[in-house]
């Protein structure tokens, strides 16, 4: 029988990027499937907090094992912006090319265009909570490039790659960031059954 967990979002393409990752063992439900179709508030400092706080909602609410996640792009030369503000950068919005605009106006003269995207994914299991950490490392390249991916994809060249991640396609899901996070995820759950 198929483990169900919650995870905490109605973003399809995530939701699409972990049903791959964490293949047919689990049954992974949205918040549309438990009918919770509003977001639930992020208004920690942190990616852990966020994470934890979308969990600790789903859990409170509906009784459900859960996990939830939080990314945020840390650009060195930007001090660590746009960190956990990465999807509202450009404003409430959650406008990807706002926000990618935004970000290459900011980084118009800087010359250090080094950068991670880092995912948090919190994990409440009856009462125990586990926190995962995924990074991928890379680099702001000046203009957009590729159709795939989203938010700031086609602007970040992983470290190792001349593709964007909106170019790369499938392999996205093997080197991501939130692939790395949920990996470490799917192998906890395996070693725990």
């Amino acid at each position: 029988m198929k483990t169900k967990l919650v995870f905490a979002t109605n973003n399809a393409h995530k939701l699409e990027e972990v049903r791959a990752i964490l293949g047919n063992d689990y049954e992974v439900l949205s918040l549309a499937d438990i009918n919770l179709h509003e977001d639930i508030p992020e208004t920690a400092g942190t990616l852990e907090g966020n994470a934890l706080q979308k969990a600790q909602y789903v859990k409170q609410h509906f009784g459900l094992d859960c996990f939830a996640d939080d990314t945020g792009l840390e650009v060195y030369a930007l001090n660590g912006e746009p960190g956990v503000y990465s999807a509202r950068y450009a404003g409430e919005g959650h406008d990807s090319e706002a926000n990618m605009s935004k970000l290459l106006l900011k980084m118009n003269k800087k010359r250090n265009r080094k950068a991670r995207f880092r995912t948090i994914v919190a994990l409440i299991q009856g009462e125990d909570i586990h926190l995962f950490e995924g990074i991928v490392n890379g680099t702001i390249i000046k203009e957009r490039r590729g159709e795939g991916g989203f938010g700031y994809d086609p602007i970040f060249v992983p470290e190792g790659y001349s593709q964007t991640l909106a170019e790369i396609g499938e392999e996205k899901n093997k080197i991501s960031h939130r692939a790395r996070a949920i990996a470490k995820l799917a192998d906890f759950l395996k070693n725990k059954e």
